[in-house]
This record gives C-alpha cells, sequence and structure tokens, in this order.
C-alpha cells in the first residue's frame, strides 16, 4: 500500500464536540493539535497518519468546527442550475466552486472540500448536548456528500451524556450505524471497536480496518505485557534490596530511613516508566490532579493509609510504616518453591542463598542488624501500579481530569494470588544482588516471568 493509497478519513462535526480530543486519544499523541473550551479552536485542517506494516495505511483529518450549518444548509438547498435538478454531490461541488459561498462559510468551505477528498467521514457528536435542528443540518449536509458517515458518540462517559436522543435523529435520517468512543475516557477497546464498526460502512477497505484494529489489539496487549514485566521488576528488586546496620536504635532508625529513600526512588522510577509506555509525562499532571506527581505518589508507600487507599486485603503485618526484618524459613522456601516455573530457575541458587542468609546470622551475633522491606509494604507497592496501568488504559490523552487509582466498591480485594506473590518475593529475598537491575540471573528473569503471570490475574486489571 502506498501512501496515496491510505484510506483518507474526514472527522468533522459540530464546534468544540471534541474532534481533536479524539484525534489526540487515536494517536496517542497529547499534543496533538489544540485543545481548549472555546469555540473554534480548530481553525484549519490536521492530518495524522496510521502505519500499518511501515506503510501508510489511513489518514485522519481533523477540521475545523462546522458553526453555521442552518444558514449553510439553506444556501445550498437553493443551488439550481438552469434546466437541472441538483442531487446532493452536485450541490456540494456547486458550493464549493461558488466564490462568495467560501468567504460568507470560511470554515465549513474547509470542511467540505476535505470531505469529498475523503473515503469517509467520522460525525463527532458531544452527546451532553441537546439534538438541535443544526445538527440534523449538518447530518444532512454531510449525506450530500455521498461519503460514508459514521456517527461517534463523544463523552458517553460523563454524567451529563443522553445518547437516546442522538441515536433517535440518526436513525430519521436512515444512519444505523454508530459507535460510542469517549475521547476523554476510552474503553480500553475502543480504538478496535472503533476500526470494527467503521468496516461496516466502508466495504471496499474492510481488510485494511480489519488489519488496523488487529494491530490495535497486538500494540494494546504488548503494552501490557512490558507493564506488568516492570511491575515485576520493581517488585524483585524491592524485596532483594537489603541493608545491614549496627544494631542500635539510632543506627537501625537511619537504616531504615536510607532503604525507604531507595525504595521511593525505585518506585518513582517505574512509574515514570508506565506514564512513557502509555504516552503519558509526569509533567502533564498537577498534583491535584493524578495521585502521581513527578514520578511520586502523593500517598507515602510507607505509611498506613497506603494500605487504606489501595483498598486491599493484604494480611496483617506489622511491617507496614517501617522496613523490618524478614522472618523467613530458608528450608521451607527452598521446598515450596519445588513447583511451577520458579523452581526450573531458582532450585540451584536457593541453596546458594542459604550462606547468604548464613551472612546475615552472623551480623546477628556481631551485634548488626539485617532490614528487608515487609510483606505488606510490597504487596501495596505491586497493587498501586496494577490500578495506575488499568487507569492509563482507559485514559484518553486530551483527558485532565484526576486519574482514579482507588477501589470503588469499598470492599478489601486481593490483588492478586498472594501465596504466588510471597514465594517470589521470598526467593528475592535470597538474593541481595537481584537489587541491581544490571542483573542478568537466569533465577531472577524466572521470578520476574512468574511474578509477572502472577499479576497478569489481577482482578485489579479486570474490565
Amino acid at each position: 500500500m502506498t501512501e496515496a493509497d491510505a484510506l483518507r478519513i474526514a472527522i468533522v462535526g459540530h464546534t468544540n464536540t471534541g474532534k481533536t480530543s479524539l484525534l489526540r486519544t487515536l494517536t496517542r499523541d497529547r499534543l496533538f493539535g489544540e485543545v481548549a473550551d472555546s469555540a473554534g479552536t480548530t481553525r484549519h485542517v490536521q492530518a495524522a497518519t496510521v502505519t500499518l506494516e511501515n506503510r501508510d495505511a489511513l489518514v485522519w483529518f481533523d477540521t475545523p468546527g462546522l458553526e453555521d450549518s442552518i444558514a449553510l444548509y439553506d444556501w445550498a438547498a437553493q443551488l439550481t442550475a438552469p434546466g437541472h435538478r441538483l442531487d446532493g454531490p452536485d450541490r456540494i461541488a456547486q458550493f464549493l466552486q461558488d466564490p462568495q459561498a467560501s468567504q460568507r462559510f470560511e470554515q465549513e468551505h474547509r470542511v467540505l472540500a476535505q470531505i469529498t477528498q475523503s473515503d469517509a467521514v467520522l460525525y463527532v457528536v458531544d452527546v451532553r448536548d441537546t439534538v438541535l435542528a443544526k445538527h440534523r443540518d449538518e447530518l444532512r449536509l454531510l449525506q450530500w456528500c455521498a461519503k460514508p458517515v459514521l456517527p461517534v458518540l463523544n463523552f458517553t462517559a460523563s454524567g451529563q451524556a443522553q445518547a437516546q436522543p442522538w441515536v433517535e435523529a440518526f436513525a430519521r435520517l436512515g444512519i444505523h450505524i454508530y459507535v460510542a468512543f469517549d475521547s476523554v475516557s476510552p474503553p480500553s477497546d475502543g480504538e478496535q471497536l472503533l476500526f470494527d464498526t467503521l468496516a461496516q460502512v466502508l466495504a471496499q477497505a474492510r481488510p485494511t480496518l480489519q488489519a488496523l484494529s488487529q494491530q490495535a489489539a497486538k500494540f494494546k496487549g504488548e503494552r501490557r505485557v512490558a507493564a506488568l514485566e516492570r511491575i515485576a521488576q520493581l517488585c524483585v528488586r524491592v524485596a532483594a534490596l537489603t541493608v545491614t546496620v549496627a544494631n542500635d536504635p539510632q543506627t537501625v532508625t537511619a537504616g531504615q530511613r536510607e532503604q525507604q529513600a531507595r525504595v521511593r526512588h525505585l518506585e518513582q522510577r517505574c512509574v515514570t516508566d508506565l506514564l512513557a509506555l502509555f504516552a503519558f509525562a509526569p509533567d502533564d499532571y498537577t498534583a491535584s490532579e493524578l495521585p502521581v506527581t513527578d514520578g511520586h505518589w502523593q500517598t507515602d508507600l510507607f505509611s498506613k493509609e497506603a494500605i487504606t487507599e489501595a483498598g486491599l486485603s493484604v494480611g496483617k503485618g506489622a511491617a507496614v510504616g517501617a522496613v523490618a526484618g524478614a522472618a523467613i524459613d530458608v528450608f521451607s522456601a527452598g521446598l515450596t518453591l519445588g513447583t511451577g516455573t520458579l523452581l526450573g530457575a531458582a532450585a540451584g541458587s536457593i541453596w546458594q542463598g542459604v550462606d547468604q542468609w548464613g551472612s546475615g546470622i552472623k551480623a546477628k551475633l556481631l551485634g548488626q542488624e539485617t532490614l528487608r522491606v515487609g510483606d505488606d509494604v510490597l504487596q501495596v507497592l505491586a497493587a498501586r501500579q496494577l490500578r495506575l496501568v488499568k487507569a492509563l488504559e482507559q485514559r484518553g490523552h486530551a483527558a485532565s481530569h484526576r486519574v482514579n487509582t482507588q477501589d470503588k466498591s469499598g470492599e478489601s480485594v486481593e490483588p492478586f494470588d498472594q501465596k504466588v506473590f510471597l514465594k517470589v518475593m521470598a526467593v528475592a529475598r535470597l538474593h541481595p544482588s537481584w537489587s541491581d537491575n544490571t542483573s542478568t540471573v537466569r533465577a531472577q528473569q524466572n521470578a520476574v516471568l512468574t511474578l509477572q503471570q502472577c499479576l497478569a490475574a489481577s482482578p485489579l486489571l479486570a474490565t
């Protein structure tokens, strides 16, 4: 497919219905165009290209808003040709050739000109608005262009959304296929749904649109896998993190603070990576809009409020609020981890870890304390990254509202299989060297994979 063969889809609608917001979300480009509450923000046609197998497959065209559709419809309706009756496309062609019309309806002229050069039209409506005569005239004008028209119901997640009157208005004009796509809070499969629905009204381009839908699903899956791998790496590194200090209160407190700072830094890097993975950036948000600011969560990981905010059922350990020494039966861990993916890679290294624990016992005898991160902290660490991933998957790239990562049910949930999670954490604690991200030990890689698979089944990621 060459660039000239690429599908051309015009995004049209009345002023301020969210056309540019839709394009930002579809292109995953938070900087595309200009988004504002003021009317007529987009003044010129802007293009965005979608590639398929490194070739241009589709071009979206963001068009100016239609502002005076009633007067435009009346103008076009009265156009005649001597001895002829003009049909819709002829009326549009005559309108576009009329110099007076291009001055009187400057923005609408640009929109209709783009439609005539496009293969199909996405007609974006704000379902918070009442259906008015101007909207009906817009639809009639679009039908005159003789191009397939697919209405897009925008802002359907709003409490003021009223979709049914719009559906009825479409039906009165013979349009019975539409798609609901909230550009601010899109469904996780929204891009696929849009391509699949567009294929119903643009039959000749169905193979390309189906391929684009499959590509969107593939990219979505790859983002999820990459995000879970990053979270699993974070948890393994934090579990392996140890600090050995003299066993006196002042030194232990200083050691706890040092370790907590290192954990916060690791979490900050993970959050930044997740935002970048979903094409967001920390500086897109302010403290009042997102519980993560510049990579930092507003609620400190090492606080009892963190568990309350996460809405989790993570046990009743005393580790929250501090970094505690871990009491782990090394031999029990070695036996219980004897099944599943983890043991295959970790069996040999489990017993090597005994020497490391022996060093810890020796340190104890020498009046030293080995500090490790408690299980409750590790579970909250993992759970709030999972909630962030889910929130980012359902966030449009024109959104400015606060990302909600809190549990809305009011009930505590088990964020993942705690048995598997804690076994992986127990193995990671045997290997302080795993806290170094440069480690490429096979056992560590398999621990990450096992945890990644555990997190993938989390109810926190359920639709």
